[in-house]
């Protein structure tokens, strides 16, 4: 009997985490196939943290991850297969180039030669780092390394890419660049679930946002549907973020 696919990215149910205090507390989210999600929240909302036991960089008290129907706690490797983490300080080798690199990556995924070295330069090219291809890394900008381990977490074409951050230390022709590649892999077919403090990335790329505070996710919907929760029609995501988390304890409401 086949197995039926699951319609939903990412399923997270009843997810929690403490650090002394609840970080994640109880959280219920799910993400479609093919949908640009994207996750804001005051400072120490939990997002973060949710994020890491998504991916399974932390372990959660509670609750259970899927990706794409594999259960991240009983298949991690499963579920790794199918997705790529980008956090918002580029995790990448100072003494390899960044081909060098993409073919380290490329060959922890057990992708052939020829195919990594094909791939490592179609997104050296893609994300204009070509005439750097050939640089050690330690040499490079943040900007720079932050697309080289952009490159890297694509290498194996991932259906779902978990971003932190991921403008943080672009200048502006390197954001639209990532912006432009990470709305090519979604027209392709591709899930992205990504934290952001730049309200206007999120406002002009998200297909839905989810609002966390106090560990929760407190509301959900598109553009339009969070500024009729917050009361009122045409504003801003910055407007509707603003209604929707006062009153929540939150003392920094606009950073995520």
């Amino acid at each position: 009997m086949t197995q039926a696919v699951s319609p939903w990215a990412l399923e997270i149910a009843g997810l929690a985490k403490s650090f002394g205090r609840p970080a994640v507390d109880g959280l219920d989210l799910r993400v479609r196939a093919g949908e640009f999600y994207v996750l804001l929240g005051p400072n120490g909302a939990g997002k973060t943290t949710t994020l890491r036991m998504t991916t399974g960089l932390l372990q959660p008290d509670r609750g259970s991850v899927a990706i794409f129907g594999i259960d991240l706690g009983s298949n991690p490797v499963g579920a790794k297969q199918v997705m790529a983490w980008l956090s918002d300080e580029p995790m990448i080798y100072d003494r390899l180039t960044p081909l060098e690199y993409l073919y380290f990556v490329a060959g922890l995924w057990g992708i052939g030669a020829a195919a990594a070295d094909a791939k490592a330069r179609e997104l050296l090219d893609w994300l204009g780092l070509a005439p750097q291809s050939d640089q050690r890394c330690e040499g490079l900008s943040k900007g720079m390394r932050q697309k080289v381990a952009l490159a890297g977490a694509l290498i194996h074409d991932p259906r779902l890419i978990v971003l932190d951050e991921p403008f943080t230390g672009l200048d502006a022709a390197s954001a639209r660049l990532v912006k432009d590649v990470l709305r090519r892999r979604v027209a392709s077919g591709c899930s992205v679930v990504m934290t952001t403090h730049i309200l206007e990335v999120a406002e002009r790329m998200a297909d839905r946002i989810g609002v966390m505070s106090n560990g929760r996710l407190v509301v959900e919907g598109t553009l339009d549907e969070l500024q009729r929760r917050a009361g009122g029609a045409g504003g801003t995501l910055e407007d509707a973020f603003l209604a929707l988390v006062a009153g929540r304890g939150e003392r920094d409401p606009i950073a995520a």
